[in-house]
């Protein structure tokens, strides 16, 4: 992670030409971008669609990045811009995935590991996982998506603000009034 000035200094170098400057500041946040545009399109090949995409977009529109936010939350915001454009042209809507690429398996943890949880055990988590995939296919996009941002991605409110372009308030009631409706949705279907 670069400093802001150090990451200004790159961009000013990008936005003239340096790839050797764009290709810093991408391989700073690809790998949870990546992330971010699989668990919205739950494919591996439209994922990197996506994020080959963004990438030509932020290329071509980084003199137009004002530096007023940290480059990778603009990344995360065309990113996910994009990865919304896709669903809407295929007619597809944003379901949660638990689907993980191995890129994905050092990083993120969706079950404590059991030591040795045996056949039923097993069982018993793997229909536990579907149940809360199915609660969380349930929600509204919205809430889905702001979930998804904050609880498996881990991005920070701030964070989440640039990427849906919208106040940090706007983003701790949409989580609370999200996180109330998975509640409500997995009592309920107990």
């Amino acid at each position: 992670m670069y400093t802001f000035e150090e990451e200004k200094i790159l961009i000013q170098k990008a936005s003239k030409g340096d790839e050797e400057s764009f290709e810093a500041l991408i391989t700073s946040c690809k790998s949870k971008a990546y992330s971010l545009a699989f668990r919205y399109l739950k494919n591996e090949e439209d994922a990197m669609d996506a994020l080959q995409e963004s990438f030509i977009r932020i290329f071509r529109h980084l003199g137009k990045f004002n530096c007023e936010s940290r480059f990778d939350t603009w990344v995360y915001r065309i990113v996910s811009n994009i990865c919304c454009d896709i669903m809407r042209k295929n007619k597809s809507h944003l379901e949660f995935s638990t689907t993980l690429t191995t890129q994905e398996e050092e990083s993120y943890e969706i079950e404590p590991e059991d030591p040795e949880p045996g056949p039923e055990g097993m069982y018993l988590k793997k229909e536990e996982i579907e149940f809360l995939h199915d609660c969380m296919n349930r929600l509204s996009p919205e809430h889905r998506e702001i979930i998804m941002l904050r609880d498996l991605q881990e991005f920070s409110y701030e964070e989440i603000a640039g990427i849906l372009n919208c106040s940090m308030g706007t983003v701790k009631s949409r989580l609370s009034r999200a996180r109330q409706s998975l509640k409500d949705i997995y009592i309920n279907r107990k």
